[in-house]
Formats: C-alpha cells, structure tokens, sequence
C-alpha cells in the first residue's frame, strides 16, 4: 500500500478538526450590522459590557472653581442586562502647570520614538522651564479614586476645587455600563473663567470638530486632550478661519503621554487673531477624548463638546427664549462650497431668520453670521439644510455661540450640531428648578418619554410623555422627582415617530449674572449590534 499524500493527510486533519468543533459549537455564519450577510437571523441589540469616559480639567486659571461631578446609569430592565458592575474615575496625570498652562505639549512621531525625541520638544507657552516643569509633574497624580458607583439608577456624586483639580479617566463594566454618562459642572463666581461651565465626559476616539473656537484678543479658548491608553497619543490640531488653513508648525504631533491630560492654549499655535475658528482634531497615534472650553473676558466661558461629524442636514437645539445674541459659526471640510438653508424651529413652527434665510459656506473656510436675538421670546433652535442652489448635499460641521443678560452682566455658552436621541439618551446633574429641556423633531412627530430619576440622597422616580410637532421646538421642564434629595437624571426617550434632538440648559444666577450652561443630550449608544449565528454544514465541502 503506498502512503497517504502529505496534503491528504492535512486535509483530513482539517476536516477532523472542523467535525469535532462542529460538535461543541457548531459551525456559524455571521450576520453584518445591516443584515446583508444574514443567513437565518438578524442582529440584535445587545447592552454593552465597557463603557469608558475621560472628564477635562475643570479649570486651568481659577481657585475660585467649584466643581461636582455627578454619574449615572440608566436602570436596564429586560434586555439582558449584565449582571452587577462597577464604575470609576481615577485622576488622571496633569501634563503641566494647570494654573498656567502655555505649552502644547510633548512633539513625538510614534510610540516607539517618543522618548527618543524629548531633545526635540517645542515649547509654545511662556518658556522652555514650564514644559521641564510639566514633565516632573507627571507623578504628581497617582490614579486616586475620585468617584465609585456600584448599582444603576441612581445618580451618585463627587466634589472638586480650585484650579489643581485634575482630569479623570473613567470605566464602567456589567450593569453599570449602558448608558453610562458623567457630567461635570463647574461654577466660577468671579475673575478669570467666570461662568457655569458644564460638559459632559466623553468617550475616547481619533476625530473631532469644533466650530466656534477664537484666538481674538478678548478670548481664552483651549483644547483639551486626555488620553485613556497605557501607550502615548499623538495628535495634531488643524485650524482653519475665515480665509482657509492657518498654518502652525506647533500644532503637529502633539504628544500626549499615557494616562495624560494636556490643555493646549489655541493663541500659542498662531500669531493671528481669529474671530471664528474651526478646530479639527485628529489622532494619528492612539486616541485621546477632546474638549473645547472657550473663555471671554466680558461674556464668561463654557464648554463644548465636539460637534456631530460633518453632514449635509444638521440640527442645533436649545436656544433659550431670552438669548441676546446667537452667532452661527460653519466649516465645509471637503472639496465643494456648501450652500445652507437656515431655518427656526420654534415651538408653533419653523420660520427663516430675517435676513439670514441662506449661508454660503467656501470649501476648507470657517463662515460666521450673527443672528442677534433670533427667538425673540420663544426657544428655538436651528435647523440647517442643502439649499436647491447647492445642487446637492456638502458636508458641513457648525456650532453656535449663545449669550444671554444684559450689558456688563452677561454670560454665554455653546451649542454643536448634534446627533439625534436614536433610543435613549440621559443628562445627569440636574436639580429642582434649574434645567429646562429643548426637544426638536426636524421632520415628522414623535412621541417622547423623560424620566426622572431617584435623587442622590432620596426621592422617586417620575415620567411624562410629551408629543412634539413635526417642525417645531418643545422647551419644558422635567418632572421632578417625588421627595427629591440632591440632584437626579433626566432620561430622554423617543417612544414613536421620526427622529428628536434633545439639548439641556442649566440656569443658577450669581451676582445678578445669569450664569448658565447647555449640553445637547445624543443617543447614549447603550446597546450595539450582536450578530447572530447560524450553522453552515456547506462549509466543509470547501
């Protein structure tokens, strides 16, 4: 008898093997997000099982800041929920002096390398000695536990102080994770920074845009870069005003060492003042969570987080009724000018501003238009669309600037273009008399739940229905829970109908300033696709 081929022998082998896997877990097809690969079955929505969150630092100028961060997690009944969890911010480490930070951090091409380029290092602060000094500083934070939640639904809290306070890198696994959301809420009374800032902790990624930023001589604006990772992030900074790219050696390859959290300061990139600008984010190495906080001598600061990813419709909500002053500020990063309805959702309709029913936006240029008190009395919010003249839909990304009070008492605050609430979505750090929530439904009518939640320290629950009208804006109050101790959650349901975009404003006077602060409230992506499987026995005849 002569042998058996070698290639007979593996494909034997082969097919044992794949038998005998067939026999514990059979043999699966998988099935595509969209469904397209399905042969059996179709994806289904799964809670997730990690969420991460990174918060920036609450403020790099004031020992006057006041800062609560306030967690929580939706309560998730009935859909296969993972069993208890937990869920933590750590301090993170500070890369330089926060009272002054000037320098932009770290240059370095790769992981590997970054060490190796330390004698490279650009300084774009106030001199060589604080970059040295930041690098000391980098044992300074040592991970300290600063909040700890162990059971959903309820919301749990934390309190910081004074301009040392650092970033925090944050995990969540098991129950805790779906939906997970942080919000941290900063009051500065007086000086520099002055205003209610509020933010939400976002999670890590490579991309972000942030219309509305200045390096004006009135303005403070920073970009700040946490990164998650055990491995350094390299990240680069395009800035782009109303004449195009402004070019700066300095926002290249900005290095952000692991477990890091670098404010860079927009005016040392550039020389030249810029009213508008359009920040791009972008990591080439790694990936970092980026916040926007801009700071007016005269009109206060706030934060904002980074705007929906460039599309050709987009929806702005929650422009209070008695804003003073909205400036609407755009960027089209492709290779074609953008031309742009400007439309109002207001609570009876949707109107044209008076004078502004059109934008014009040049390809790789930032364009801004002062709409004034555009819902005079009414809150709105803005919804923008390709214009027949546009013969088509151009990417664009934008935010608005808000302010609010009168001459010498006023306050502002940001608004991105956001995504819609897909499911659910939450704000968290809301007490009894200060929120007010602006749902829009852009097109047809939808069906909306809020819930709110337990307090911190006691209450129940409470929910209401509300319907919004194709078109319009409904601004209202959340129901306050029952018995309400401390701050709660409000949960953003979309029950039926077309799509809702949700924002939150929060309003706590002082000194005669009306000091406020608006989060929008996008889907909270506390589920993802899982595919499903299928056994395929047509697999071992191949």
């Amino acid at each position: 008898m002569s042998p058996v081929p070698a290639v007979n022998r593996t494909t034997m082998t082969l097919i044992a093997a794949v038998t005998a896997l067939l026999a514990v877990t059979g043999v699966a097809t998988l099935t595509a997000p969209d469904g397209s690969a399905d042969t059996g079955g179709s994806a289904e929505r799964r809670p997730v099982e990690r969420s991460s969150l990174l918060c920036p630092v609450p403020s790099t100028v004031s020992d006057l800041a006041d800062t609560t961060y306030t967690s929580f997690t939706p309560s998730t009944q009935g859909t296969g929920a993972a069993a208890p969890g937990s869920a933590e911010l750590h301090a993170a480490q500070t890369a330089s002096d926060t009272g002054s930070s000037d320098d932009a951090g770290q240059k370095g091409g790769d992981d590997d390398t970054a060490d190796k380029d330390k004698d490279k290092d650009k300084d774009t602060g106030k001199g060589k000695d604080k970059a040295d000094k930041g690098k000391q500083k980098e044992d300074g934070t040592d991970g300290k536990l600063v909040l700890s939640v162990k059971k959903p639904g309820k919301p749990t809290g934390a309190d910081a102080s004074g301009s040392d306070s650092p970033a925090l890198i944050g995990s969540a696994d098991g129950s805790l994770a779906p939906g997970w959301t942080v919000q941290q809420t900063t009051q500065i009374a007086a000086g520099e920074g002055r205003g209610l800032l509020g933010v939400n902790c976002s999670a890590p990624d490579t991309d972000f845009w942030f219309p509305g930023a200045s390096t004006a001589d009135s303005r403070s604006d920073y970009i700040h870069l946490t990164n998650p990772d055990d491995s350094a992030a390299v990240v680069d900074l395009d800035l782009y005003g109303k004449n195009g790219a402004i070019k700066s050696d300095v926002a290249e390859g900005i290095q952000v060492r692991p477990h890091q959290s670098l404010p860079v300061l927009l005016s040392t990139l550039t020389d030249r003042p810029e009213t508008n600008l359009t920040v791009h984010v972008t990591a080439r190495t790694g990936r970092v969570a980026a916040q926007f906080q801009g700071s007016d001598e005269e009109q206060g600061s706030d934060w904002m987080s980074a705007a929906a990813a460039p599309a050709g419709s987009l929806v702005l909500p929650g422009i209070p009724k008695d804003a003073k002053a909205v400036r609407l500020v755009a960027f089209a990063p492709g290779q074609e000018d953008a031309d742009l309805n400007v439309k109002l959702a207001t609570p009876t309709g949707s109107i044209t501003p008076a004078g502004h029913e059109t934008l014009h936006v040049k390809s790789g240029m930032t364009a801004a238009v002062d709409l004034g008190a555009v819902t005079r009395g009414e809150a709105g919010s803005l919804i923008l669309t390709p214009s027949q003249e546009s013969g088509g839909s151009v990417p664009v990304v934008a935010a608005l600037r808000v302010v609010r009070g009168k001459e010498g008492a006023q306050e502002s605050a940001f608004i991105p273009a956001t995504p819609a609430v897909g499911q659910r979505a939450t704000a968290a750090d809301n007490r009894s008399k200060d929120s007010t929530f602006s749902l829009v439904a852009p097109g047809k009518s939808v069906r909306v739940r809020l819930t709110s939640s337990a307090g911190e320290d006691g209450g129940s629950p409470v929910s209401k229905t509300y319907t919004v009208k194709g078109g319009t804006t409904l601004s209202v109050r959340p129901p306050v829970p029952g018995k309400l101790k401390g701050t709660y959650a409000v949960t953003v349901e979309r029950l039926s109908g077309g799509s809702v975009y949700a924002a939150r404003m929060l309003e706590r006077p002082e000194n005669g300033i009306p000091m406020f602060t608006i989060q929008t409230v996008p889907d909270d992506r506390s589920t993802v696709r899982v595919p499903r499987a299928n056994q395929d026995l047509s697999v071992l005849g191949q």
